[in-house]
């Protein structure tokens, strides 16, 4: 049996510059982190080798690739060939929370068919194969940011290059900064799930008018100033940057925000918070603020009515959990 995972991500500015529409023309940047939550993929031997089963929010047993109903593991086990295979999946988050689970399930699911193929894959050629596999081999309109943070893990700035290159960067900051980030930020549970893919496509289409594009470019020039300010260790610049990042996402297309949202967003700052965002494309999912240690007990009072989920910086992203040579 093997077990891989990858973990889930929490993206703070830069967002939707990793869109191909956008980054091709102007380049793009993303600052993001990810979180000790992550999607579990396990492989074991099946008996009957013509067969392939799959388990997931349902059960699939088949004996042809074409036969799959699930997208993603239809692509990576056609390209793989791979059969006489039992594959389950489970995670720490619910999918379509704005967490990136898509491209963390992907992630995972090839370091998984690596693995148990006997290949070594680079974390960089794993998120380059996710994004080929979900953005050109299944034309889901996303962008990079996922699957490469899913693949690396950790806080870090990510540069999306118009040649398709892109580059990582880790932010390096004192031990005493990191653990202020942590503490400092806040994360409720607003309920509901979204389709990125119909929010996405909107906003790729959007930024092509020169205006959304400046305010694409906006959003990057926050997240090269927030890259600057952590590395420098002026944590409490997250908050009104954040803000800042926010108000410009908001425009770029329709189904970002809704007034429940834009509601919870405005009590949060009322009690003390001193910015935030809802995570992922928009429209449902984890809202993210930023809040000082002596405000925190009256923006948790103010948000009562929402879930909070606790959380820590990831620094693994993908990896293998148990291998077991057997499986052979």
């Amino acid at each position: 049996m093997i077990i891989t995972r990858a973990p889930f991500r929490v993206s703070f500015c830069g967002g939707g510059s990793d869109l191909p529409d956008f980054y091709e023309k102007y380049g793009g940047c993303v600052l993001s982190t990810t979180i000790r939550k992550y999607m579990y993929l396990t492989a074991h031997s099946y008996f009957e080798k013509d067969q392939i089963v799959l388990k997931y929010s349902k059960t699939e047993k088949v004996t042809d690739f074409s036969q799959i109903e699930h997208r993603i593991f239809k692509q990576c086990l056609t390209d793989f060939q791979l059969k006489g295979v039992e594959i389950s999946s489970m995670a720490d988050i619910p999918a379509g929370t704005g967490l990136g689970s898509s491209s963390t399930f992907t992630v995972a699911l090839l370091h998984l068919l690596h693995t148990y193929t006997g290949e070594y894959v680079s974390k960089y050629k794993l998120a380059k194969d996710a994004c080929s596999v979900e953005i050109e081999k299944l034309g889901e309109p996303i962008g990079k940011q996922d699957q490469f943070a899913a693949a690396f893990g950790g806080l870090k700035f990510y540069e999306f290059l118009q040649d398709g290159f892109v580059n990582v960067e880790p932010i390096i900051m004192a031990p005493d900064s990191y653990r202020k980030l942590e503490n400092n930020l806040l994360m409720f549970y607003l309920g509901g799930t979204h389709s990125a893919s119909a929010i996405l496509k909107e906003q790729s289409a959007n930024v092509k008018a020169a205006d959304k594009a400046q305010v694409q470019r906006q959003m990057c020039d926050i997240a090269k100033q927030l890259k600057e300010e952590l590395q420098n260790n002026n944590v409490d610049a997250m908050g009104q940057l954040l803000h800042e990042n926010w108000m410009l996402k908001k425009t770029l297309a329709s189904g970002i925000s809704n007034p429940s949202i834009d509601a919870v967003y405005d009590r949060a700052l009322a009690a003390g918070a001193v910015g935030g965002k809802l995570l992922g494309s928009g429209g449902a999912g984890f809202m993210l603020f930023y809040v000082p240690w002596d405000k925190q007990k009256s923006v948790r009072q103010a948000l009562h009515d929402l879930r909070e989920m606790d959380f820590e910086i990831d620094n693994s992203g993908a990896s293998i959990v148990m291998t077991d040579r057997d499986f052979v």
